[in-house]
């Protein structure tokens, strides 16, 4: 997620600060622990942060649409993730008399296309305008009419002053107030302010305050404001909004599912969990209220029990639900169980754009860069730094050993419930393009070393980090979660029987020896030997990426 804008000058997570550049983050989620958030801050004290500080170990973010670039090669993030409703437009509204040559159902013969016709002319008749305007706002409608065309035409400054002298002259009317709420979220967006978003968000919540305000404006005005709160990082006003909102309306299941993905965004998977549930007992075709019930139960690691609703929500078509995490959360479940559709679901997934290919399924990309499952040094321009790890490779091997000793061990197990089986830890030193606490304190000659290439201590969408794996482990096939970092496995201990894949190609690691490849496709590893293996790895930046990239890219 964006929290808000980024001030000016000053690059910031899903924002850019040249003029050519536009970013925008989705929430991203791990894998296995699977989290609708990812933002760094939040601008509303009482919300709880979504940090990067949770995120101790490898994050693999597979939360985004793989947005296509133009040729300039500029930086563009995925956009963020929005619930899904439309806007503030979309109201229940009047019931609107029936046509008098309407051919009527009895008329259309009884079969099933015909029946099909029937209900959807049926709805189409249901369909009402929006009732915005109470008995008094109806009173000055011409004020009100003047007042929106102002602002539809865009003079926002002008069209300010008239709904502020309105909600002046005429306090108690919703329609004014709820005018002066919709300038103030146009301004806020034309100068990407968010002192002025938050006056649009107080303002809309006047709104729903006022007496006979209409259910349709109230609806629309509470529905906007927990966008916006959204949108600032204010997750728990955003869900108190909505909680109040489906309070209101407790049958609009279009509101009940946006209440779900609030608790997602905060992190409650339970409380989306109960959410979707009762979606489902009401509406048990619900595709949206489906794919995220079965996201749900695969961040519980229910494998077997997340594919139908994830595959049953994919093929609803509806709204909300194309959506890259979904297509890789269900073929990753098919993966594990063996069910070879996977690649159907990845295909359909690259065909739409969520995926590079079929292969390279990361979802936090820098368009135009060159995409290859295996580099050689020389392709990476990176020598001087390879070099260095393979002429001190013992030097690295012998810190990391001590500090596997068991009195002092600091390996920590890997928490993204990627094993299949057995057992891995890693040991980190940096991430996201900083230290690790004092981790440098157990191996001061390998940090002294790293220190001199800022193309890894620098990679903010990597790890520097030692990891062992015991024999009988075995890691599911994966991919990372940018395209924009290459990944150095040095070899420190690499007895017979340890084996990486990566795309279609299955290599070994050497002890002293450099790997790298382009962690960002699928790649899988297995462990048979009879004792440890431990490796250095090293992320460096992709090759490709320019200076101000470097230094814009929010973490990972």
């Amino acid at each position: 997620l964006r929290v808000g804008w980024a001030p000016e000058g000053r690059g910031s997570p899903g924002e850019t600060t040249e003029p050519n550049q536009q970013a925008a983050e989705k929430p991203n989620h791990r894998p296995g622990h699977a989290s609708w958030s990812g933002t760094p801050a939040s601008d509303d004290p009482g919300d709880s942060q979504h940090p990067y500080e949770e995120e101790a170990n490898a994050i693999d973010t597979t939360g985004v649409l793989v947005e296509e670039l133009k040729p300039d090669h500029s930086v563009v993030e995925p956009d963020r993730y929005l619930t899904s409703s439309k806007l503030t437009q979309e109201a229940e509204a009047e019931e609107q008399p029936e046509p008098e040559n309407k051919v009527k159902p009895t008329e259309i013969p009884p079969d099933g296309a015909a029946e099909k016709r029937v209900e959807e002319q049926k709805e189409r008749v249901k369909k009402k305008k929006p009732k915005f305007l109470n008995k008094f706002d109806i009173t000055i409608k011409a004020e009100l009419d003047a007042a929106e065309k102002l602002r539809k035409k865009g003079k926002l400054e002008e069209a300010l002053k008239a709904f502020e002298s309105l909600v002046q002259q005429f306090p108690q009317s919703p329609r004014a107030r709820y005018g002066k709420a919709q300038v103030e979220d146009d301004v806020a967006e034309k100068q990407r302010s968010n002192d002025m978003l938050h006056r649009a968000v107080s303002t809309y919540g006047e709104v729903a305050e006022l007496p006979d305000v209409t259910f349709d404006l109230l609806r629309a005005a509470l529905k906007r404001r927990a966008e916006r709160q959204q949108f600032l990082g204010r997750m728990r006003g955003s869900l108190a909004t909505l909680q109040k909102l489906v309070q209101i309306f407790p049958d609009d299941v279009s509101l009940r599912n946006d209440l779900g993905v609030a608790h997602l965004l905060l992190g409650d998977n339970m409380g989306a969990k109960k959410v979707y549930e009762e979606v489902l007992a009401v509406a048990p075709d619900n595709g949206f209220a489906k794919v995220h019930y079965g996201f749900i139960l695969k961040a519980e690691n229910q494998i077997a029990e997340s594919i139908p609703y994830l595959r049953e929500g994919l093929e609803s078509g509806e709204p909300g639900t194309d959506d890259g995490r979904f297509y890789f959360h269900l073929g990753d479940a098919l993966q594990r169980v063996g069910d070879d559709s996977a690649y159907h679901w990845y295909e359909l997934g690259h065909k739409k754009g969520h995926f590079a290919s079929v292969w390279q399924r990361s979802l936090y990309n820098v368009d135009g860069l060159k995409a290859q499952p295996w580099w050689t040094p020389k392709e990476t321009g990176y020598i001087d730094l390879v070099k260095m790890l393979e002429k001190n490779w013992k030097t690295i091997r012998d810190e990391a050993l001590a500090v596997m000793d068991q009195d002092r061990g600091r390996f920590i197990p890997e928490e993204e419930n990627l094993r299949e089986k057995g057992d891995w830890g890693q040991y980190t030193l940096w991430q996201q393009g900083r230290k690790a606490g004092g981790a440098c304190q157990g191996v001061p000659k390998t940090c002294s070393l790293m220190e001199r290439f800022p193309e890894a201590i620098g990679c903010k969408r990597g790890q520097i980090k030692f990891s062992v794996m015991q024999p009988g482990t075995h890691v599911w096939p994966h991919t990372g979660p940018t395209n924009c970092r290459l990944r150095m496995h040095l070899g420190l201990v690499v007895p017979p029987g340890c084996r990486i894949r990566c795309t279609n190609q299955t290599r070994e690691w050497n002890e002293g020896k450099v790997l790298i490849f382009d962690d960002s496709f699928e790649h899988e590893v297995w462990q048979e030997a009879d004792r440890y293996r431990l490796i250095f790895i090293v992320d460096v930046w992709h090759p490709e990426l320019t200076q101000y990239q470097r230094q814009t890219l929010s973490p990972i």
